[in-house]
């Protein structure tokens, strides 16, 4: 019992670690989309998602991001645009010269591109940053380029880790046509129809799915300051040496988050029953500690440490400058549906089944590899009101894991598990609304997580 009860433990921290912070994707049904606008095409052996993708397919999707893939072609059928660099194809060359003659992109020598060589996502990032409107050098430093996409929404350190391949460039492109140009004027697509290169019928699902994220955006990151009850429950089927338990969990609670310019508050409550038993867990976040009470048979331990590192993470995640409007994400989504519900609207965003890259954001966070995770299709309902601002959210999705949990006497357990999750979270207020009061924390003793065991 001692060995299930070590595989169910680890089965639940994992479980937990993919509902707080699993974001990547396989972006499959981006490549659609943006197939269908001309924008990304394939080779002889189709779409290629899986390799990594060149220097000279990533300077192909650029003009085609600046409107120019036509005149780039036939200023170079008439002569009057020449390609330097002795190793791009006859294909590229269009491409590659006008991106040379307009400044925008150099080689690696006088007479060589590194056509062939793999663009990483900081390279392509810098090209849609200056296909919206920005200056390296200027706007931002190239050393600081995927910090900089990130404010603009572009980029997302969880959204595209791992290798960076020809999904992931189709993924920051679609992300791109989403965001706004650097005048603010609009968003990149819509420029891009405007101007006649895009057709506007063939771009409308894209169009219709840009603004409806965009609105929803808005409103989910208007405040940086929340105060939401949250209620979620788990049905979970675990298998492992013959044996098989279905554990159902019932958790209920409340969490409010106040970020400031420089700073960061968090109170969270939550009670959890499983199999008759109940648990219950508070979090608290002031001044840089993490302070955790957790009660249970009759227990309770309190305990506190410091985030310092930690802390100035979510602080740059805070630091976004929403009002470029936040577009990270948008990717992941394959469609969103609009109803009105009296004076409210009903967003139902649905996203793609298989979250391929999930499993190296989360081996990445423990530090090992963990196995296999497939999500199935997951559907979230936003209600936002007659003001713009958020009212409520309820998200409904599974995840099947098979995992290789370690034991204590060397031996290793295999473990699959099945768990439907089905949460709503009521928002209580925003802004300046949200009001914390800390309880004492005079009696939470020290504890230092560099000395702790993984």
């Amino acid at each position: 019992m001692k060995r299930f009860l070590t595989c169910l433990a680890a089965v639940l921290a994992l479980s937990a670690a993919l509902c707080a912070g699993a974001a990547a994707s396989d972006f499959d049904a981006v490549v659609e989309d943006l197939s269908a606008i001309g924008m990304f095409r394939g080779t002889a052996d189709g779409f290629e998602l899986d390799r990594a993708p060149t220097r000279s397919e990533a300077a192909i999707m650029l003009v085609r991001l600046y409107g120019a893939e036509e005149e780039a072609k036939e200023d170079y059928d008439a002569g009057t645009l020449r390609c330097p660099f002795t190793d791009v194809s006859k294909f590229s060359a269009p491409y590659v010269a006008w991106l040379y003659e307009n400044g925008i992109a150099n080689g690696t020598s006088a007479t060589t591109f590194g056509s062939g060589q793999p663009c990483s996502a900081k390279m392509y990032c810098a090209f849609l940053l200056r296909a919206l409107g920005y200056e390296d050098g200027t706007d931002f430093a190239y050393a600081d380029t995927l910090t900089f996409a990130q404010s603009k929404g572009i980029y997302d350190s969880m959204l595209f880790s791992g290798d960076f391949l020809r999904d992931d460039l189709a993924a920051l492109t679609y992300q791109a046509l989403a965001a706004d140009t650097k005048d603010g004027s609009t968003y990149l697509l819509a420029s891009l129809i405007a101007d006649g290169v895009v057709d506007a019928e063939a771009a409308r699902p894209m169009t219709e799915k840009i603004e409806a994220y965009r609105t929803l955006a808005s409103a989910q990151m208007d405040n940086r300051s929340m105060d939401v009850d949250v209620s979620m429950s788990m049905d979970m089927t675990m298998d492992m040496d013959g044996q098989t338990v279905t554990l159902p969990t019932v958790s209920e609670g409340r969490v409010q988050v106040i970020l400031g310019e420089d700073s960061m508050e968090m109170a969270s409550t939550v009670e959890t029953t499983a199999q008759g038993q109940t648990t219950s867990t508070g979090t608290w976040m002031k001044d840089g500690w993490v302070y955790v009470s957790a009660s249970g048979g009759g227990e309770t331990m309190r305990y506190k440490y410091q985030m310092d590192e930690q802390l100035q993470d979510l602080m740059a995640m805070s630091g976004v400058n929403m009002d470029a409007l936040n577009v990270s994400g948008l990717a992941m989504i394959d469609s969103i549906r609009t109803e009105k519900s009296g004076s409210d609207t009903l967003y139902t965003v649905e996203m793609g089944k298989g979250l391929g890259s999930a499993m190296d954001a989360v081996s990445s966070m423990v530090g090992q590899e963990l196995g296999t995770i497939d999500f199935d299709k997951i559907t979230a309902v936003y209600t936002m009101d007659a003001k713009g601002q958020m009212k409520a959210v309820s998200m409904t999705f599974s995840v099947a894991m098979k995992m290789d949990v370690p034991m204590d006497d060397g031996t290793v357990s295999a473990v699959s598990a099945t768990m439907a999750y089905d949460m709503d979270m009521t928002v209580n207020a925003t802004g300046d609304d949200v009001k914390i009061t800390f309880p004492d924390f005079s009696d939470f003793q020290e504890m230092d997580l560099s000395e702790m065991n993984p």
